[in-house]
């Protein structure tokens, strides 16, 4: 039976689960991004959960929460990023979730980066439409890490 993916503007009781996730060591190997601390983490969430220019929502599936899909500006650019729970890997959750997400933020174009080795999330952002557009590298204090840039086009109004 197919997953039912729904997503909802973030509350504060999803915190906790949410946490959980980001602190789990393979996702975060998969991701090439270091898990918070509890304190840092829920500050980080307070800021975005108050800021106007981000786009938050919860993914369920089936009514469990399975991540979150989050845009943001930076650096005069729209991102969009999406972070989901290790036990929802393989069911589609991501791309469902994505696809969702592209009709409340209609924003293009759109960005998103994916680690070299994220296969799983370099085909869920293909799925949806975003093409490879460049690649980055960034310091990280385990050192460099090199991703995928990708990048979701107005659509052509041809």
């Amino acid at each position: 039976m197919p997953n039912t993916i729904k997503l909802r503007p973030v509350i504060e009781s999803d915190l906790d689960t949410l946490f959980v996730q980001q602190c789990d060591p393979i996702a975060n190997l998969m991701a090439a991004f270091a898990a918070r601390e509890r304190e840092p983490f829920m500050a980080h969430w307070a800021a975005i959960m108050r800021s106007e220019q981000t786009v938050l929502r919860t993914i369920l599936c089936d009514d469990e929460i399975a991540g979150h899909i989050v845009s943001w500006p930076q650096s005069g650019e729209r991102e969009v990023g999406y972070w989901i729970g290790r036990s929802f890997w393989g069911r589609g959750v991501a791309s469902a979730a994505l696809a969702a997400f592209l009709k409340v933020d209609s924003s293009r174009p759109l960005h998103a980066h994916a680690a070299l080795h994220n296969i799983a999330s370099q085909r869920v952002l293909v799925k949806c439409g975003f093409e490879r557009s460049g690649e980055e590298r960034y310091d990280d204090p385990d050192g460099p890490v090199d991703m995928f840039v990708f990048t979701l086009r107005a659509a052509d109004p041809t």
